[in-house]
């Protein structure tokens, strides 16, 4: 059974980084298109980025195109996000999941997203 957990995350003020992992356990990765998506309470969840299984297809949410990058590391069964000059309203629960596809425009699916870690908080304030 595929396990995800994710790492990585923490306090950044507005401008900084951050690279989350999503370490996977039980299934090796590779096949599978894994996505990350975040979430406010209160508010809707929201696709952040996916990989395909060949790395071929990357796909981000418009919100965070040319800062965020997302990237496989197969030797390790680990997938990557990479967070550049955050901004304030990147502030969320973040969780990897593989996904059916890596088709996000458009409202939040569940329906897309089989399996997803616990999640890791990033808070980006001054």
């Amino acid at each position: 059974q595929l396990q995800l957990a994710e790492s990585g995350g923490g306090l950044v003020q507005p401008g900084g980084s951050l690279r989350l992992s999503c370490l996977a356990t039980g299934r090796p990765l590779e096949g599978f298109h894994i996505g990350w998506f975040r979430q406010v309470p209160g508010k809707e969840r929201e696709a952040v980025s996916c990989i395909s299984p060949s790395t071929t297809v990357t796909t981000f949410a418009r919100a965070v195109e040319g800062r965020f990058t997302i990237s496989r590391d197969f030797a390790n069964n680990a997938v990557y996000l990479q967070m550049n000059n955050l901004k304030v309203e990147d502030t969320a629960v973040y969780h990897c999941a593989r996904r059916s596809d890596c088709i996000i425009a458009g409202p939040f699916r569940e329906e897309d997203y089989l399996e997803w870690g616990q999640g890791t908080q990033v808070t980006v304030s001054s």
